[in-house]
């Protein structure tokens, strides 16, 4: 009888171990179907609005969402401490004297010799331009096949900007500088319809503790290396907070690194801060794709080209629409012949003021 209850015993527990086995597995399924499908809404869009139409032609009216919440990752260093020189092609992507090594990754900081990480990791400018037009793309890196298609489509001049949260930031960076292209991190801001618009984990928020800012920027920053300066990630609402933006505008101008205000915060005060704080920074005359059109991309093209001619140079902003990579790339190919040049942001940053 013993015997019998110990082998019904144990075909007991063999049948819960097993049970709690496929109740394990069924669990693990589960969460990487919500991961999938929180990436998913991510790139492509919430399931109950229509997505993204690809239709390049000339006249055509692309249907695309603002972007929203980034998929959520642990809040960790994806790279360990820099002790050497690191190049990605023949482009700086890491320099030790420019890197304080900390626990929770690498983070910029002014040389010893007072070398800063926004002219070691700038991009090569035309030494000689009448007229200087620089193109922001934000997005990179959340949704892997876009930031390939914008790698292989936009000229080198083209500056692009990367979102702290994807594992492999480092890798697709490293890529973008190889190919020639200057580098800026999107530091997650809050916006003024948060958290129904989220850009994130770790964002800054307005009315915040200071420091709490501070520890918030320090994990952005530690994502990855070789980025010039920081812009925004959304940040209507704390673009517009002076007393919550100058804490951070000072720390990023002790670490070296200039600050692009992508222009579309329409009550930014980042212009007189960043005067007040002393640190180098610009903002964009023309967010081009708030109307994802070819027309009106085109159209705010042409107005750049004339901002240019009367000021000798000109910034804008986009987005990584498919719409907004195709016609940068083909109005870029025109731009030389008519007297214009495709710099780096940090070109336009660093030129002294018009008097």
């Amino acid at each position: 009888m013993n015997a019998v209850m110990s082998v019904a015993d144990s075909a007991e527990g063999f049948a819960a171990s097993n049970a709690g086995r496929k109740l394990a597995f069924a669990s693990s399924v589960t969460a990487c179907l919500l991961a999938a499908g929180v990436l998913a809404i991510t790139v492509f869009g919430r399931p109950a609005v229509p997505g993204i139409t690809l239709e390049l032609t000339h006249n055509q009216t692309i249907t695309a969402q603002a972007p929203i919440a980034v998929p959520v990752v642990e809040a960790g260093s994806i790279v360990g401490p820099v002790t050497g020189l690191v190049y990605a092609g023949r482009a700086l992507v890491a320099d030790p004297a420019l890197i304080e090594n900390t626990s929770i990754g690498p983070l910029p900081r002014i040389a010893d010799d007072g070398r800063k990480p926004m002219t070691a990791y700038a991009a090569p400018a035309p030494a000689s331009a009448k007229f200087k037009i620089a193109i922001m793309v934000g997005g990179l890196g959340v949704s892997a096949s876009a930031t390939q298609a914008a790698l292989a489509t936009l000229p080198a001049g083209v500056t692009l900007g990367f979102a702290p949260y994807a594992g492999d930031i480092g890798e697709w960076a490293g890529k973008a500088r190889a190919g020639g292209h200057e580098v800026l991190l999107q530091i997650p801001m809050e916006p003024f319809d948060f958290p129904d618009s989220d850009p994130g984990p770790n964002t800054l928020r307005a009315g915040q503790d200071e420091e709490a800012n501070l520890q918030r920027m320090s994990w952005a920053l530690s994502r990855f290396t070789g980025y010039a300066g920081v812009t925004n990630l959304l940040g209507q609402r704390f673009l517009s907070d002076g007393a919550a933006l100058a804490p951070a505008l000072t720390h990023l101008n002790r670490r070296g690194l200039y600050f692009f205000d992508n222009g579309t915060a329409s009550q930014s005060v980042a212009p007189t801060v960043a005067a007040q704080v002393g640190i180098p920074a610009v903002q964009s005359n023309s967010n081009i794709d708030s109307i994802q059109t070819a027309t009106e991309i085109d159209r705010r093209l042409l107005e750049l080209e004339s901002q240019a001619r009367a000021n000798g140079s000109a910034v804008g902003s986009a987005f990584l629409y498919p719409v907004s990579i195709a016609r940068i790339a083909a109005w870029a190919k025109t731009l030389e012949a008519r007297g214009f040049v495709l710099v780096p942001v940090s070109a336009i940053v660093n030129q002294p003021a018009k008097q």
